[in-house]
């Protein structure tokens, strides 16, 4: 700050104080007027009295002033001036900041020697783990990890590029990008297609020329999805021949993805979160599909 900013902003507060000061003693002091008089001012048939402020008015104004003068020489306000207690938002945030970090060191220390499969049976991590994922992965995921579409189920036992816990937290850490591409696909094509991969998953009221003539037309699929329509955890590829459907499991919605094609990015975290952080993460992604799991059976 400059010296005639300074200047200019203790001008300003300084003037202010000095203008309380004034007010209070020109309204208060002895103009010869009786308590019944009036000060001569009227407005539509009413006037005003000369009467004083209250005791405990007037006191809470002296009070503010002084709480204002003994504010300004203690923390800054004055323009360049610093205070005397030396205090700046800075100095304040750098002291909680260095706080937090001791308590978090303190906190991931007791957990130093666990891998990401150890963490996720420890319930102390795993409720750090679940504040982790309701402020950084809910908004896709879902609160309760379940998805919608376009975005993975993080709860089944089906998983785009494997349940490895070091590739958990590969895919958190770095994150990931999938796409599938606009083939190009004539309509005819398409219509078969749509109508193969529902078989692939299980439905039975397919016609025959869709049954025979299927395979010959999922080979341009077979690329990444594997000639058996499984997947390929290695691309992303997901598995066609079960139930669990990213885009949609109807006709309409798997043509619209073979005509248009798709994107999907899953943001690196690595800028947001520690290490210990993204290890109690991957832990806790793995926890709660464990625990889908253990449900079902």
């Amino acid at each position: 700050m400059s010296n005639s900013w300074s200047a200019y902003i203790i001008l300003l507060a300084v003037g202010n104080i000095v203008a309380m000061v004034w007010l209070l003693v020109i309204t208060n002091r002895d103009n010869d007027l009786d308590d019944s008089d009036t000060t001569g001012h009227q407005w539509d048939g009413i006037e005003e009295l000369n009467n004083p402020l209250p005791r405990w008015w007037l006191g809470l104004f002296i009070l503010t002033i002084a709480f204002s003068a003994v504010y300004l020489y203690l923390y800054p306000g004055l323009g360049s001036y610093k205070g005397s207690l030396g205090w700046s938002q800075i100095s304040a945030y750098q002291q909680a900041k260095e706080i937090n970090e001791q308590d978090q060191a303190r906190f991931f220390a007791e957990f130093a020697d666990y891998d990401i499969k150890a963490l996720s049976q420890s319930d102390r991590a795993m409720a750090t783990g679940e504040r982790l994922f309701a402020n950084n992965c809910s908004t896709c995921h879902g609160s309760d990890g379940r998805g919608a579409k376009g975005f993975p189920d993080l709860t089944d036992d089906d998983w785009l590029y494997g349940s490895n816990p070091e590739v958990i937290l590969d895919s958190i850490q770095m994150g990931r990008s999938g796409l599938m591409p606009d083939l190009k696909l004539d309509s005819a094509t398409v219509s078969v297609l749509a109508l193969y991969v529902q078989y692939l998953a299980g439905r039975e009221d397919v016609t025959d020329h869709v049954k025979e003539s299927g395979p010959k037309r999922f080979a341009v699929c077979g690329a990444c999805h594997g000639a058996d329509g499984k997947g390929n955890q290695a691309l992303g590829a997901p598995n066609l021949t079960d139930s669990v459907w990213l885009h949609g499991s109807s006709t309409l919605e798997i043509e619209d993805v073979l005509r248009h094609g798709k994107q999907g990015n899953m943001p690196s975290f690595s800028n947001a979160l520690n290490s210990n952080e993204l290890k109690i993460l991957a832990a806790y992604v793995i926890s709660i599909s464990s625990r889908e799991s253990e449900q079902n059976d």
